[in-house]
């Protein structure tokens, strides 16, 4: 870990904090901190450079923060950014983490496929970023039929209504991600995948990394006049409530690869929701929903534009702050994600492993 070392973090919502450091003897020196965030005193960002100076270099960031909070004058104010925002900026400096913008991503947004296969897409696409046959990818979905997508550790008897979802049409799946479940309609949700280098979220926490990896399209509802914010663990959130659920799956296999993937609510039709899906009265709250005799369109009224331009928007907006060409499923990952969608993700086996 010897020589220089550059990291950078975007605060949620926040501004950019920028370290630049060596490590020398296992200690942080030469440290700098920088950025577009707010500070007062003037005399405050040499305070945060002294506390960092001679830390050990595997001090993680709420170690880091409280040697700034320590050595911060009386009366300092840190606007949009925090002491601890800086501790993690050290920790991606110190980690060599890479940014968003120092890879060629690919965007996919191809037409309307089967839930198995949306699983087995997650599934494959992760695999080939961490083997490095692949770029990082931002993939929007599009749903050939309604279905609910448990999280991988839930009990199927628990979360769903067997006879309401047979009664209704929709397919039911299990990701390979943890977290809840999930009720979508061809043209009521917006869902996406996130699958990018484990280098991306380096010197992050697993909470942290979903922070991060959600601020982008936090920007793109901004700019569709939408104020979104972080919810943490996992969920994004508006005055109309939650509006969007995330969950992740490391894999650690080569150089490693993280899937982030989110549904998001365009329009929901509560009353059928709520007869597919085993859902009481406080997670009904959690969802906006005071009533599961109507519709709920957080993002459709919110908006004012259809769904198809939300995504159109979305797009541009991740394309204008990080690049990104159009790309495809390669005919070789189709083939493989296929497979899996047959074999695993269609089976009774996997939907059942967690009766």
């Amino acid at each position: 870990m010897r020589g220089a070392h550059h990291g950078e973090y975007k605060v949620p919502g926040g501004k950019l904090v920028v370290v630049d450091l060596e490590v020398a003897d296992g200690t942080l020196r030469r440290v700098r901190v920088a950025g577009d965030f707010f500070l007062e005193p003037d005399e405050a960002l040499d305070a945060i450079n002294g506390a960092l100076e001679g830390a050990p270099a595997d001090t993680d960031a709420r170690g880091l923060a409280a040697r700034i909070d320590a050595a911060l004058p009386a009366g300092a104010v840190l606007v949009g950014f925090s002491s601890e925002a800086v501790g993690i900026a050290v920790r991606r400096a110190v980690a060599d983490a890479a940014d968003w913008t120092d890879f060629g991503w690919q965007i996919i947004h191809e037409g309307p496929q089967s839930p198995a296969l949306h699983m087995a897409l997650d599934e494959v696409l992760t695999d080939e970023v961490a083997a490095g046959r692949r770029p990082p990818t931002l993939r929007v979905w599009e749903w050939d039929r309604p279905a609910v997508i448990i999280g991988s550790f839930q009990s199927l008897r628990n979360e769903v209504d067997g006879a309401g979802a047979e009664r209704h049409g929709v397919t039911v799946v299990r990701r390979i991600s943890g977290g809840g479940a999930m009720f979508v309609e061809p043209g009521n949700t917006i869902t996406y995948s996130l699958c990018v280098p484990q280098s991306l979220v380096q010197g992050l926490t697993f909470a942290e990394s979903y922070a991060y990896l959600d601020d982008w399209v936090l920007a793109a509802l901004g700019d569709m006049g939408v104020r979104a914010w972080y919810k943490p663990l996992n969920d994004i959130a508006t005055e109309a409530g939650k509006i969007a659920g995330a969950a992740q799956k490391r894999v650690v296999v080569g150089a490693g690869a993280v899937l982030h993937h989110v549904t998001m609510s365009y329009d929901i039709d509560a009353q059928k929701m709520t007869e597919v899906l085993r859902i009481g009265k406080e997670k009904l709250s959690d969802k906006g929903i005071r009533s599961a005799k109507k519709r709920v369109d957080p993002l459709r009224r919110q908006t004012g534009l259809s769904r198809a331009e939300v995504i159109t928007r979305m797009i541009a907006s991740f394309r204008s702050r990080y690049g990104g060409t159009d790309g495809t499923v390669s005919e070789q990952e189709l083939v493989r994600a296929r497979e899996l969608a047959e074999g695993k993700f269609s089976s009774a086996r996997w939907l059942a492993r967690v009766p």
